[in-house]
């Protein structure tokens, strides 16, 4: 496996370490990571996304939603033990765990559940103190510059005499 050197990209930047850090983990990891169940990411807006999960046959109360250190953490616990006879059984009823890793100022505004779908709303923003801001230019002459508007505004006067 090829080996990927980070240096560079925590050299030359600032306050960018757990992105760099997810993405060390994200080239390093195992490529067996479960993929249950599967999820969508959508943005809706410019600031405004939602998580959707496909939990069939789990209950609200077999779910739960944490935030925690950016983390948002996602679990499924079936702790009822099915006293089905199943021929085949296909349908995933297992427990789960899925994490997501959210940006700075992301927030979450609702979750819910319906038609086997687990919808999370997330909003990004952002403080009024940490937008950008634009800063005025002033302008101020220089002693050379202000010498030569004297001479000119003389010259003009002397003309007008």
């Amino acid at each position: 496996m090829n080996s990927v050197d980070l240096t560079p990209l925590y050299r030359n930047s600032v306050g960018f370490d757990r992105f760099a850090s997810m993405l060390d983990s994200a080239l390093t990891s195992d490529t067996t990571i479960s993929s249950y169940p599967p999820y969508d990411i959508e943005v809706i807006e410019d600031n405004r996304y939602a998580i959707t999960l496909a939990v069939a046959g789990f209950s609200q109360d077999e779910l739960d939603i944490q935030v925690e250190k950016g983390v948002l953490t996602v679990r499924g616990d079936k702790n009822s033990k099915d006293k089905h006879k199943y021929l085949y059984h296909g349908i995933a009823n297992r427990t789960f765990e899925r994490k997501f890793n959210l940006a700075d100022y992301v927030e979450i505004t609702n979750a819910k559940l319906a038609d086997g779908l687990l919808t999370i709303d997330l909003i990004k923003e952002i403080p009024e103190a940490m937008k950008p801001k634009k800063i005025a230019i002033n302008q101020q002459t220089t002693a050379i510059e202000h010498k030569v508007e004297e001479e000119q505004k003389a010259t003009k006067t002397d003309k007008a005499a």
